[in-house]
């Protein structure tokens, strides 16, 4: 069985829905993970807020706005009559629910509930286009088998277990469709993955179902060589692993949420990523195999803060790096890199949540210097810190101020933290140094 996730601009349109109509109508069983329509998170959001902070007109006006958008949609999507009335009255129950919620008592849990509804608009919608066209096809609801446990980890037993139970019950379809993003905690309440979270549902899914494939579709053409929103003439990357594409998530590559590669990772199940607007194109394939070496993508991260931390009494002691550790562990807040000299330690963070508690912990026993609006420039590549050509690439940098560079840490990753000014300038210097001059040269 294959797994396919499509995102917001994949369903972000009637058009866009028949082009993904087209792309999972082929024979053969499959899971489908949607997210909501583009846009609609956003306007979610936004309800949310103003009904916490008792807003309750311009809440209501949005959710009027939002419920029209809606109403054009599915006239333009369903012909059939009969399947027209019933999404109809599923939008009257949708809707007139999050007009009830105008009036209740703002709790943090209505916010995820709130939320959970995009993912399940699309859903039915999308299901109900389906079986007008004749296919045959179960709506699975995320809710009904999605749950993370106490550490926030999916609950992989929980999940397995109902999610074979429910595609036993509707052996029937060849299409299941499902919703991304949305789950359940450890104590039953709707949450969620996170922005993004709806690329980490499907490979869950493909995991507890041991699938043949994980197919991540999207608005490109699967990972390139260095971000098309700032840098021109970047091209789709044919193949990489694991290990890399994990790398350029979690530095900044938009395309694939951060997690995603870990639920297939062990299992060798492959993870493709395809372009909805040109099905035919090849994509990227990740797999556990390695083809080539060398820097074979640059990607970025923003909104780092740069931390500082310098005491005199480090010099020749030890227990110090423990001490700042233990304050980043007692906050939850992770690390992205870390360079040390021999009385200071510098480090960046991109969650600050707790920088001031973070800060005032740090300062009972050294000098703390914060550092913002910085970015982290990501190099790529398997093996690239023993490629012969790799050290030549800070030649390159002379004219940009590199405040941190992490260089030996993983095998497959180089790290540059600039000031965020100097972003764009880093990643055209590095495209044309890494991959358009050195094409001209051969």
């Amino acid at each position: 069985m294959l797994v396919y996730k499509f995102g917001g601009t994949s369903v972000g349109s009637v058009v866009n829905m028949n082009h993904v109509k087209d792309i999972i109508s082929p024979a053969g069983k499959k899971i489908v993970v949607l997210s909501a329509m583009s846009g609609t998170t956003n306007a979610l959001v936004e309800i949310s807020g103003l009904i916490a902070t008792q807003k309750f007109n311009q809440a209501k006006k949005q959710i009027k706005n939002l419920r029209e958008t809606y109403n054009q949609t599915v006239n333009d999507l369903l012909q059939d009559k009969s399947l027209h009335t019933e999404v109809s009255h599923y939008l009257n129950s949708i809707f007139g629910a999050l007009l009830e919620a105008v009036n209740e008592p703002f709790l943090p849990l209505l916010h995820n509930t709130i939320l959970a509804n995009g993912e399940l608009l699309s859903t039915f919608m999308f299901s109900r286009l389906l079986q007008q066209e004749g296919l045959k096809v179960a709506l699975l609801p995320a809710l009904d088998f999605m749950r993370i446990d106490r550490a926030d980890e999916p609950d992989n037993f929980y999940i397995k277990q109902n999610l074979e139970r429910l595609i036993q019950q509707t052996n029937n379809a060849d299409i299941y469709i499902t919703q991304g993003f949305i789950c359940l905690d450890a104590d039953g309440q709707i949450t969620n993955l996170q922005r993004g979270g709806s690329d980490y549902t499907a490979t869950i899914i493909g995991a507890a179902i041991n699938a043949a494939e994980v197919q991540i579709w999207t608005d490109i053409d699967g990972f390139h060589n260095n971000d098309p929103r700032f840098v021109n003439g970047t091209t789709a990357l044919s193949n990489l692993s694991y290990d890399e594409a994990a790398e350029l998530a979690y530095f900044g590559a938009k395309i694939l949420h951060p997690q995603t590669v870990m639920p297939v990772r062990n299992l060798d199940i492959p993870l493709r990523l395809k372009n909805t607007m040109a099905p035919n194109a090849h994509g990227t394939l990740i797999t556990n195999q390695i083809h080539g070496e060398g820097i074979k993508a640059i990607a970025a991260k923003d909104n780092i803060t740069a931390i500082k931390i310098k005491s005199v009494r480090m010099l020749l002691a030890h227990g110090f790096l423990k001490k700042v550790f233990e304050v980043f562990e007692k906050y939850e807040t992770s690390i992205d890199m870390i360079t040390t000299s021999e009385i200071a330690v510098s480090l960046t963070v991109d969650n600050t949540t707790h920088l001031e508690g973070i800060t005032e912990e740090l300062e009972k026993f050294a000098t703390v210097e914060l550092d913002d609006y910085m970015s982290i420039v990501c190099l790529v590549g398997n093996q690239i810190i023993y490629h012969p050509d790799t050290p030549e690439l800070f030649q390159i940098l002379q004219d940009v101020n590199v405040r941190m560079i992490a260089y030996g840490g993983s095998n497959n990753n180089i790290s540059l933290l600039v000031n965020t000014s100097d972003k764009l300038e880093t990643l055209q210097k590095l495209q044309r140094y890494v991959f358009t001059d050195r094409l001209v040269e051969v």
